[in-house]
């Protein structure tokens, strides 16, 4: 880790601990912040860890928390926890999403798009597909195959348009 890296880390870290110290000694006053915050607030540390020290790697980890904790606080708040059936298919996303904002922040955006974009398509496929088995509502799943003809799309204007 670089010095950049840990200086803001280290910040980050501290403002952290100072809202859940906060949290702790008034509790009326943030009684909004369920568990789930404190994913999404691990997340956002290594998201603007990975900002401020210019280190992309930290992106990927960043995304996947905070993702995480947004579906754990939708979870908790509206469906219950029998969504995570297909919820879980999500996380490849995050994932890809992590790879192409690591990339911009490496700027390595070309080498970074590919792989992410196909990580997030097939995420959606994925959640898609057992989101219809699992209770996803029907009117949003009836659309999926849509992403397959568009990734099939996308492959072929590839390989007959792309680089030789």
């Amino acid at each position: 880790m670089n010095k950049r890296a840990a200086i803001a880390g280290g910040i980050l870290l501290i403002l952290f601990g100072v809202l859940s110290l906060a949290r702790q000694l008034f509790p009326e006053v943030f009684d909004f912040i369920s568990w789930p915050f404190y994913i999404i607030g691990l997340g956002l540390i290594f998201l603007f860890t990975a900002i401020l020290s210019r280190s992309g790697g930290f992106a990927i980890p960043g995304f996947i928390l905070v993702g995480l904790g947004a579906i754990f606080y939708f979870q908790e708040s509206s469906l219950g926890y029998a969504s995570w059936s297909y919820m879980w298919a999500l996380i490849p996303g995050f994932v890809g999403l992590g790879i192409i904002f690591s990339g911009l922040i490496d700027r390595n955006v070309r080498g970074a798009a590919g792989g992410g974009l196909t990580l997030m398509l097939i995420s959606l496929v994925l959640f898609f597909l057992f989101g219809g088995s699992f209770g996803l509502d029907p009117q949003i799943v009836q659309y999926w195959p849509v992403i397959l003809i568009g990734l099939g799309l996308v492959m072929l204007l590839r390989l007959m348009f792309g680089r030789r």
